[in-house]
């Protein structure tokens, strides 16, 4: 094992690796990382038997004198190898740690949740951009990803005290098989109210009825699953009945997007991502949205209107969670792809069945039953955080 640290400069690689290439080495393992413009180096080499050891390792350590680095050399056993090479196809897994500021609290209490569960880590990336000492704002994001090995002794466990990390130092963690589908998702499904946008349209209709605060309480019960969303949203139809098709216009224009939610879009356009809106919100702002953010499908509610009146119903089925799930899947099979390939992002208790059925399902701020029952969630940052658990690093990502 050969180890190599100290500043970083351009042919460090390329002179070490040729005084190993004049005496025959073979390379059986290599890792390198940069912190800070420090290099870290480390190569797994097998030496052949004829091979002039002595000044291979002399000529290296004068390379290393000249360059200013440090060397260490360490003899690894037959025996340690096979080991090494035993541990070979042990199950892997991606955790992604987001915040608006990384600290060694959050490291330090996810670590040990990862290694009381027997994960070892093998590579810990930063995928967000460097930020200056004094460039705080209120968006800020900090993301590191951490890249696991071995087998939880209880996942179940494991996720609770991400769970309970989360909530308690105000951190999101996502823990992930590491397989081919997580690098290859394909379809990205949101729901619309308090996800896309930072508001409830059906609470915005209420408010121009004037039955703001009653229509406000149902949707929050549905929201929390005290209620069924069908049932709900039938008793806040009936409450704006009459209202005039006018005030659809000016909605629309004054809904504020959910932070990060142009930057994921764009992205996900620029990579060849399909993505759709599946609500339980109404159409007429789902095609705004749609021309305003570049969406590929809008499903919701059709608003029924007569002589330019809401009537209080919507026209056909109404399009609750089990419809939403329904829609998810007829989708990735209308793309041709797998149904890991999916993305679904939603904040509410309707939205849980297509967060389930998707192979990356997140809970998008959302409230704590939902944040619960999903395998994944985002409270910290904006949308844009969905980039990070796809291993965007920000380099790549379309501002």
């Amino acid at each position: 094992m050969l180890k190599v640290s100290g500043q970083d400069q351009i042919g460090l690689t390329a002179a070490l690796s040729q005084i190993l290439a004049e005496a025959g080495v073979t390379l059986l393992d290599i890792g390198q990382s940069v912190i800070h413009d420090q290099v870290s180096l480390g190569m797994l080499v097998q030496l052949p038997e004829a091979s002039d050891t002595a000044h291979m390792l002399k000529e290296l350590l004068y390379q290393a004198h000249e360059q200013d680095l440090h060397v260490r050399f360490t003899p690894v056993s037959d025996e340690a190898y096979a080991h090494w090479v035993g541990q070979q196809g042990k199950d892997r897994f991606v955790l992604t740690i987001l915040a608006r500021r990384m600290t060694a609290e959050h490291l330090a209490h996810v670590s040990r949740a990862v290694s009381e569960q027997g994960l070892n880590i093998q590579d810990i990336a930063r995928l967000t951009g460097r930020v200056g000492l004094h460039s705080s704002t209120a968006n800020d994001k900090a993301c590191i990803e951490l890249t696991l090995q071995g087998k939880p002794n209880s996942p179940e466990q494991l996720r609770q005290r991400f769970l309970h990390i989360s909530s308690e130092l105000d951190v999101d963690v996502a823990f992930q098989v590491d397989s081919v589908y997580r690098r290859n998702r394909r379809l990205v499904c949101f729901d619309m109210d308090s996800t896309l946008i930072e508001a409830e349209v059906i609470d915005e209709l209420a408010k121009a009825a004037g039955v703001g605060a009653q229509v406000a309480k149902i949707t929050e019960a549905a929201m929390q699953g005290e209620i069924d969303f069908q049932q709900s949203f039938r008793q806040r139809m009936a409450l704006l009945k009459g209202l005039d098709e006018s005030v659809l216009a000016d909605i629309a224009a004054q809904l504020p997007i959910t932070e990060g939610a142009e930057r994921l879009m764009k992205t996900l356009k620029a990579y060849g991502f399909k993505t759709a809106i599946l609500s339980g919100g109404f159409t007429y702002f789902g095609h705004y949205l749609q021309k305003k953010l570049g969406i590929d499908f809008v499903f919701a509610n059709h608003l029924d209107i007569q002589d330019g009146k809401l009537t209080g119903e919507v026209v056909g089925d109404i399009v609750d969670g089990a419809m939403k799930a329904r829609l998810l899947k007829q989708l990735a099979e209308q793309e041709g792809i797998q149904l890991e390939q999916t993305i679904a992002v939603g904040d509410g208790a309707n939205d849980l069945p297509m967060l389930s059925e998707a192979g990356l399902g997140i809970a998008f701020r959302a409230k704590p039953m939902v944040k619960e029952n999903a395998r994944h969630a985002i409270s910290t940052l904006g949308l844009d955080g969905v980039l990070y658990f796809l291993g965007f690093r920000d380099q790549e990502i379309h501002s």
